[in-house]
């Protein structure tokens, strides 16, 4: 097994040969235009999807709007969707942890995520990428398995993964409570995780490279705001 600094290594020769549509993994800011996902008062262009009740309808209130901030109780496995497909993209985030969690990971590290890519019918959870959002893990992939059973691929320090989890190269989350700021890049078949300004997972030969974005509901009390998306050309 390789070691973290041996990781670190590789995953930024992997960004220096990633192509100059990207700097050190970010778009410069004349890459393109800016879309702020949520407006931070309603959930124009976005719905809500909760499983047995279906799009838009929410009867526990799993997720509010609060103070331009998106609140997510985690009572049930769920999701805010982005209306439209994506692609070619930096998007940015800021989340941190409340504190209630739910059956059944009341005794598990709390637990959200970011999958984008997501393609096909609404389900928990779409075939899809996902930045995980994890206490400890925040910036691991889960290659997320459609409807059908097929599975996403992406290549990573030179291995192939074809489904399931693959690890970040280093830790950047900050304690339970406080802000966290979170970002995606995704420009064509490569991709970039970065956590409080750190990257830590690059991969490239990505399978998905459009699809809606999700932010989920997973167990756990959590709050997103500052959703944004820039366009890259």
């Amino acid at each position: 097994m390789k070691s973290w600094s041996n990781r670190v290594a590789a995953g930024a020769a992997v960004l220096a040969l990633a192509g100059a549509a990207v700097v050190s993994g970010r778009p410069s800011s004349a890459q393109g235009s800016v879309e702020w996902l949520f407006n931070g008062r309603d959930w124009t262009g976005l719905y809500t999807f909760i499983p047995g009740e279906g799009k838009n309808q929410d009867s526990l209130g799993i997720f509010k709007i609060q103070d331009g901030i998106i609140a997510v109780s985690g009572q049930k496995f769920a999701f805010v969707s982005t209306d439209k497909d994506y692609e070619n993209y930096r998007l940015s985030l800021d989340f941190k942890w409340g504190q209630k969690k739910w059956p059944p990971r009341e005794n598990a590290v709390r637990d959200a995520g970011i999958l984008y890519h997501c393609v096909g019918a609404d389900k928990v959870w779409n075939k899809s990428l996902e930045y995980q959002i994890q206490e400890g893990d925040c910036g691991d992939m889960w290659l997320t398995a459609g409807a059908d059973g097929s599975r996403p691929k992406l290549d990573v320090l030179g291995k192939t993964y074809e489904g399931g989890r693959v690890v970040k190269w280093s830790d950047h989350e900050k304690p339970t409570g406080e802000w966290n700021h979170v970002e995606v890049v995704a420009k064509g078949a490569k991709i970039w995780h970065w956590t409080n300004g750190k990257c830590n997972l690059i991969g490239t030969n990505a399978s998905l490279t459009k699809g809606r974005i999700n932010l989920q509901s997973e167990g756990a009390e959590v709050y997103y705001r500052n959703v944004k998306l820039e366009h890259l050309d």
